[in-house]
């Protein structure tokens, strides 16, 4: 795997959330392509030091977000699902401007209510 994954013995954050967290990103700005292979849990726990089960626990967590698939003893993937969903929120984005140009909000306010609406979380339907 060319792109380099750091993990930070002394930071805060648990090893399996920085590796999670990278490879996330990693998939996200498209360093890992949908299709590429990724090492092993056995061989990048061996190449970054890590247990075994801390990096199994990174993988699992990006295959229930679906950024990542294991096909059985063929390995573990980048997936095409994260793909889907950012198509699926280009689509969204699209359709809250159009929303928002029909009510005649501003570019400022709009922002603000995703703003809101992303640290609240998703708010209830009406």
């Amino acid at each position: 795997m060319s792109s380099m994954i750091v993990i930070d013995p002394a930071s805060p954050v648990p090893p399996f959330e920085q590796l999670r967290a990278q490879l996330a990103a990693q998939i996200q700005d498209r360093t890992l392509a949908v299709g590429t292979r990724l090492p092993t849990i056995r061989r990048l726990a061996a190449d970054l030091g890590l247990a075994v089960n801390t990096v199994g626990r990174a993988y699992r967590e990006l295959e229930e977000a679906g950024l990542i698939e294991t096909r059985g003893a063929a390995g573990s993937f980048v997936s095409a699902a994260g793909e889907q969903g950012r198509e699926r929120a280009r689509r969204a984005a699209a359709e809250y401007a159009a929303v928002i140009a029909s009510v005649g909000l501003d570019t400022t306010e709009a922002v603000r209510i995703v703003q809101a609406a992303l640290t609240r979380g998703v708010p209830e339907p009406g």
